[in-house]
């Protein structure tokens, strides 16, 4: 295998999702045209609680790999990055510092990306088997902007916006923007949060905590005890399972919201292209939300009905779209630095 120290695109580089609850990451080596598909040549996945940082969890998987001298990576990760490298981000349980990591590894190079924008990169490409049609027709009757959107640990979203033959990533924090209510039980939900802070960003009910909240939130408006749940796969489970009315009520008034928020993003951004669900808690309950009323609420903005009907809305499948992304965004960025 060819050295980094050329840096050349046919180069094996370390490419990260680093994400509240767990880092996937790869190992992979571009074909040498941006537009080509990523090899990953190694793949792991780590828990963010069992290691003390990002640097501890790249050497474990350094020194997993039987390959030459690793000395580039890419992160994805939520967050706006400062001047001196350091991410502010709300989701991740210890700090990140890109230059903390090139001395603790002894990279030559590492870039930060936000993590829907790298997955922005990937999501637009994936085959049409690791996808599952929500709504919309099979293709874009029009090429423009697409949105990449999914509640994890948070809630990212990016648009893909074609230009001539190449595109732009617009990276968002829409998570943070206030979250609406579109009918009263959700009006009711959204006062009951209020109660404990000024500002409701949406991510605070479409995300995995944001659905332990969504809960919280249905037991004090419906007079039950207080949830005992500690873990968003707790109701999903408890819901899927039909064990549990309010957590079943819970996971379907995530879906609707969702469906709300998306629809409203989908005009907001200008939406042609499509939209993609991607990673976190959605591909766990895909069969929950086709049933739910989440493409009711997607439809449900009055005289912008018609337009949104035309926009593909689906569900990708795909694991290691994070790690892919990251690798092709710093292909097409840096490979020739």
């Amino acid at each position: 295998m060819p050295t980094n120290d050329a840096h050349g695109a046919h180069d094996a580089f370390i490419a990260a999702d680093v994400g509240g609850t767990h880092v996937r990451i790869g190992l992979v080596r571009g074909s040498g045209d941006p537009g080509a598909a990523v090899s990953v040549l190694e793949y792991r996945k780590y828990a963010c609680a069992d290691h003390a940082g990002l640097g501890d969890i790249i050497q474990d998987f350094l020194a997993t790999l039987g390959h030459g001298r690793v000395s580039r990576g890419v992160i994805a990760s939520a967050g706006y990055a400062l001047e001196d490298g350091t991410v502010i981000t709300n989701n991740l349980p210890w700090r990140l510092s890109l230059a903390d990591l090139r001395t603790q590894l002894g990279f030559d190079d590492v870039r930060l990306v936000n993590d829907f924008e790298a997955v922005a990169h990937a999501a637009a490409q994936v085959d049409a088997s690791q996808v599952l049609q929500l709504t919309g027709p099979a293709i874009a009757p029009t090429r423009g902007p697409t949105l990449i959107l999914g509640p994890g640990t948070g809630l990212g979203a990016a648009v893909w916006i074609p230009v001539g033959a190449r595109a732009v990533v617009l990276a968002t924090e829409a998570g943070q923007a206030a979250l609406t209510a579109g009918n009263p039980l959700e009006m009711a939900l959204l006062a009951e949060m209020l109660k404990t802070r000024t500002h409701v960003p949406v991510e605070q009910a479409l995300s995995g905590p944001g659905l332990l909240n969504l809960h919280a939130a249905l037991c004090a408006v419906r007079g039950a005890a207080p949830s005992s749940y500690t873990h968003p796969g707790q109701i999903t489970a408890a819901a899927l399972a039909g064990d549990d009315p309010l957590a079943r009520e819970s996971l379907d008034v995530f879906c609707g919201l969702l469906g709300s928020v998306v629809g409203d993003m989908a005009l907001l951004y200008g939406v042609q292209g499509g939209v993609y669900l991607a990673g976190g808690i959605l591909p766990k309950i895909r069969d929950f939300l086709i049933q739910s009323s989440f493409v009711a609420r997607f439809l449900n903005k009055g005289s912008m009905r018609e337009a949104l009907e035309r926009i593909p809305v689906k569900l990708v499948e795909h694991g290691q779209l994070g790690v892919v992304g990251a690798a092709k965004w710093y292909l097409e960025h840096h490979q020739d630095d």
